[in-house]
């Protein structure tokens, strides 16, 4: 396996997008991806997935008496004690 990113075959950059990914590297500066327009392709299309399922489930933040709420239940079904 190549240890030289700029040298890197399509074969060890899709064996290690993932884990580029994962670690939050700016995966599109990478110079394979800056020579290699099969796997620009593939990343601007899982952009575009990504963007859309985020779209899809947009972020709800809970009410701020939730946690009272869920304290309140679960006293009343006797699984935690009173404070």
């Amino acid at each position: 396996m190549t240890e030289d990113p700029k040298n890197m075959t399509c074969e060890e950059f899709s064996a290690r997008m993932n884990e580029m990914i994962a670690a939050g590297e700016d995966i599109f500066s990478h110079p394979h991806v800056q020579t290699c327009e099969l796997h620009r392709a593939l990343l601007a299309d899982l952009e575009a997935i990504a963007k859309a399922a985020r779209e899809l489930f947009p972020e709800v933040e809970p009410p701020d008496d939730l946690w009272k709420e869920i304290e309140g239940k679960l006293e009343m079904e006797g699984k935690t004690s009173p404070k």
